[in-house]
């Protein structure tokens, strides 16, 4: 199924989150904190100025970036847990 989401809208895959911490104690699923890093799949054509005039996002396919703990909503597409949100809950992009 090909999703492409609308306005400014991006669609992020989490980034996999550690099993072990640096000691070596292996973390169970339940205790886990989800990782607050990703990688954008897809994003929007862009969201619309006062005057309609049609304003690119600043993030693209493929940037790995930060966004808050609890944003987007959490969907899943061909068996692959994702998140859409808006561009204005991304807090940067990793370089």
């Amino acid at each position: 199924m090909k999703f492409k989401p609308l306005h400014d809208r991006v669609v992020v895959e989490r980034a996999e989150s550690d099993t072990k911490t640096k000691g070596g104690i292996i973390i169970p699923d339940t205790a886990k904190e989800k990782p607050m890093e990703g990688k954008v799949i897809s994003v929007g054509p862009g969201a619309r100025d006062e005057n309609g005039k049609l304003v690119p996002l600043d993030v693209k396919k493929g940037d790995r970036i930060l966004f808050g703990k609890w944003s987007g909503t959490e969907v899943k597409i061909d068996g692959k847990e994702l998140l859409i949100m808006k561009e204005s809950d991304i807090m940067g992009i990793l370089e």
